[in-house]
Order: structure tokens, then C-alpha cells, then sequence
């Protein structure tokens, strides 16, 4: 069964809301509370508002993305021998066989699907590999992390779901799965979703001073409502990273490397050994994606900058036009607290792109780790996010999200918005506060969410 905040979980996070609102606001705002609840009426419909290129790229620009979203859509085999897969290196450890296996929803660059593809996956090609419980057909791509090594000390790296051991394109090749049902029995997995990816060149343009500022102007707002947050420092200049669950990824370069070598299995110039390396697994010479310097009619941008570049030239998602109840819920989002950690706007710096140089955008986050509690822990850590640490995900496309929280647990958006709500989180105050409201405020305020 896929992960969901059920009734019964709701009405817990009810309880817990509730006692904390007796002690906060008094006891008429606790029989509000555990009555009126706000509805999440799902994605909204309509055309994707996504996936298509960044407003007024010049000619140049527009046919690098073009060339760039083709090769993202591009899937991978082991040896390149497989009729639509002629790209050689997938693993012999993988999660999926292309960036947009993971990156399908609303449009290629999203997140994930309604329909995962990893489920198929699995056993194509006659690879024999067994589906982990936590991936279903209309579940979310998923990826695996080990909370522990076996000797108890800390792990936190991804383990691939898959191996290529019985592919007809990996002969000889053996290698065995990890054990994801004994690491799930014993409170050892920690599970991750895609990201969306668009918008996220702009966010790359902004300038690390642009975001400590930004933060500086909702100091007030943040110690009213008991939030800290702090940045997710690169350990080698101690530049702000901004991009994954954790802001582990500084650049969408290095973003784009990792995945194609941990999601994929393809070594690369930035990533050049294989994970799970294994001799009788070893069908091509590494990187397998590398600058062709040999020969003069193919030089150009590897599949890894190509990446990178795709992600870097992708529009942001478009908001759908607001209803009233939306327009009433935007203001309520900012006087309940949300807008303390989902900052609406950002400016990128001077940008060699057309117009996109001192923009400002809307991506609903401020790009901080904060404490999430007990709740959304996972016991990850990654330079300096604490295990219950999360970067704010950027809101904007979310009215076309199928999945949320770090793991895809629930596909409810009002579940979503409880599950801040856990000792030690510091989004306490402000979950205390959205239950705490009217329902029909509740509600619109959901409306102009769904409405991003």
C-alpha cells in the first residue's frame, strides 16, 4: 500500500492541533478546530502552466533548450544495444532509465506522474529484479536511502532500487538488490520524491547576498512565530546550496551530475565511478559521458551539462488565474505565517539570458532548512541539515502537484499542511494558527495554494 496520511492519522494531528491551541488561544478555538476542516479539491485542471522554456530567449538559447529537452527525455540502456535506448551506461545500480522517468508531472521538468514508471521498470529487459513494497504503479517515483550502515554508524547515500543482473544487455552480471524490506523492518529507509525542476535557473541566479536579505526582511515575522532557519552551507567556500530536499546541491550542474550517475547508473566528468561497482558489471569504459575532444564534427556540450542546461532555461510554473476565494486565501496565507518561510518573491542578479537579469520571481520559499519535528524526520543528514532539517520547497506549481512531503506520502494537500505540525517543528505556531482559522478561511486559503 502506498504511504498516505490516513483518517484516523488526521484526526491524531487533530488532537495534538488542538491541545495546542487550548494553551495558545484558549478553548474556543479548540471546538473550531477539531469540527471545521478545510478540503483539498486535488490538482487543478487545465493545461500544464509548465515545461516550456524561460520568456524571451534569444535564437541561440531557445535551440540549446530544445536540443537539451530532447536529450533529457532520452532513456538509457546498458550497452546502448536496446531498440529506443541507444544510450549506453545505465548502472548496474539505477532508480529509473532517464531524467524524465522522475521528472514527468505536469510536463517533462515536473515532478512525478500518476502512473510509475519504475514498477515496469523493474523487469524490463528480463531483469529479474523484485519491486521494493514502497513503489506502486500509482505511487511516486521513489528513491531509497539507508538510515544506518550494519555496524550502526551514519549512512544517508542512496540505494539504488534496481540493478541490471538478468538484463539480456548485462550478461554475466549478478548483482543482488539491497535489502529494502529488513531496512524498512527495522526503522532503517528513508524514502525521497523528485523535485520539480522548473523556474530553477532563476533561483541559481540569485545572488547568495540576495537571499541572506530577503531572510533579514522576515526576521520580525520568524521570531513572532518562534521560526529560526539557517542556510545550508557549501563546505568548501561556505556558498549558499539551494537545490534537493536537504539544499544539498549548490549548483544545477552538480544537481544534474549526481542524478545521471546515482538515478541512472551513467558515470560522468563530475561523477566517474559507478555506484556498486562490480567486475562481472562493467560493459563500457569510464565516464561513459564525457567531452569528445578526438573528434572535431562532435565536440560539444556533454549529456550532463545538457542537464543542467535544460533545467537552467525552464520557465517557472505559471499560476492559474485566482478566484476570489483564492485572492482572499493569498492574504490569509500571509497573515496566518506561511509567507515567513515561503518567501513570494526573489530577484535574480545580471543574467547572460534575455530578461532575466534583476527579475523579480515568485517561487514561494526562502531556500532555509528548518526543523520539521519528529513528524517528517528521517534521520538524513547532509552537511549542515539535521536530521528533521528541510529546505522550504518552493510552492509555485503546486496546484498541479500529485504528491507531497519529502517521501510522497499523501496526495492531500490540507494532510501536507498538518504533517508541519510535530514536537520540535518550527512550523508549530503557524499549523496552531491555519486550524485555529474559519473554516471558509481555511478553505481559501487552500484555494490560493492549489491555485499556485
Amino acid at each position: 500500500m502506498q504511504s498516505r496520511i490516513s483518517s484516523s492519522s488526521r484526526a491524531a494531528t487533530y488532537a495534538v492541533i488542538a491541545f495546542s491551541l487550548s494553551s495558545i488561544f484558549g478553548s474556543a478555538s479548540l471546538s473550531a478546530a477539531a469540527t471545521a476542516a478545510p478540503v483539498d479539491t486535488g490538482p487543478r485542471g487545465g493545461p500544464p502552466g509548465a515545461g516550456g522554456p524561460l520568456a524571451g530567449l534569444d535564437t541561440g538559447a531557445l535551440a540549446f533548450f530544445n536540443i537539451a529537452a530532447a536529450r533529457f527525455r532520452t532513456a538509457v540502456s546498458v550497452s546502448g544495444s536496446i531498440v529506443g535506448q541507444h544510450d549506453p551506461g545505465l548502472g548496474p545500480r539505477f532508480n529509473a532509465n532517464s531524467c524524465a522517468a522522475c521528472h514527468a508531472h505536469p510536463a517533462v521538468g515536473g515532478s512525478s506522474a500518476a502512473i510509475n514508471p519504475q514498477v515496469a521498470l523493474a523487469t524490463a529487459e528480463q531483469a529479474t529484479n523484485v519491486v521494493p513494497r514502497f513503489i506502486e504503479a500509482a505511487g511516486p517515483v521513489r528513491e531509497a536511502r539507508f538510515v544506518r550502515k550494519a555496524d550502526g554508524t551514519p549512512d544517508g547515500l542512496v540505494h539504488a532500487l534496481f540493478t541490471i543482473a538478468g538484463r539480456t544487455d548485462a550478461a554475466g552480471c549478478t548483482l543482488a538488490q539491497p535489502d529494502f524490506a529488513g531496512a524498512e523492518a527495522a526503522g532503517n529507509l528513508a524514502l525521497r520524491i523528485p523535485l520539480g525542476l522548473f523556474g530553477l535557473g532563476l533561483v541559481e541566479n540569485v545572488r547568495d547576498a540576495s537571499l541572506v536579505a530577503a531572510d533579514a526582511d522576515h526576521q520580525a515575522a520568524k521570531a513572532k512565530l518562534g521560526i529560526s532557519g539557517h542556510f545550508n552551507l557549501s563546505p568548501v567556500d561556505g556558498a549558499i546550496m539551494r537545490f534537493g530536499w536537504k539544499a544539498q546541491e549548490r549548483s544545477l550542474l552538480s544537481f544534474s551530475g549526481q542524478a545521471y550517475n546515482v538515478e541512472i547508473g551513467v558515470t560522468n566528468e563530475l561523477f566517474p565511478q559507478k555506484q556498486g561497482d562490480d567486475p562481472q558489471c562493467r560493459f563500457a569504459p569510464q565516464p561513459e559521458d564525457w567531452t569528445n575532444f578526438r573528434d572535431s564534427n562532435r565536440f560539444g556540450a556533454t549529456h550532463t551539462v545538457l542537464f543542467a542546461g535544460f533545467i537552467r532555461l525552464l520557465g517557472p510554473p505559471a499560476p492559474a488565474a485566482p478566484s476570489d476565494s483564492a485572492s482572499r486565501g493569498h492574504r490569509t496565507f500571509v497573515d496566518t505565517g506561511c509567507e515567513a518561510c515561503h518567501f513570494e518573491n526573489q530577484t535574480t542578479s545580471p543574467s547572460v539570458f534575455t530578461g532575466q537579469s534583476n527579475l523579480t520571481f515568485h517561487p514561494f520559499s526562502d531556500f532555509e532548512l528548518h526543523r520539521m519535528g519528529t513528524g517528517l524526520a528521517d534521520g538524513i543528514v547532509q552537511e549542515k541539515a539535521a536530521v528533521d532539517e528541510f529546505r522550504t520547497p518552493p510552492l509555485w506549481g503546486v496546484g498541479q502537484r500529485l504528491f507531497f512531503l519529502h517521501d510522497g506520502r499523501t496526495t492531500d494537500i490540507v494532510a501536507a499542511i498538518e504533517a508541519h505540525a510535530s514536537p520540535g517543528s518550527e512550523a508549530n505556531a503557524v499549523i496552531a494558527r491555519f486550524n485555529a482559522l474559519p473554516q471558509s478561511e481555511a478553505q481559501d486559503l487552500v484555494s490560493f495554494v492549489r491555485s499556485l
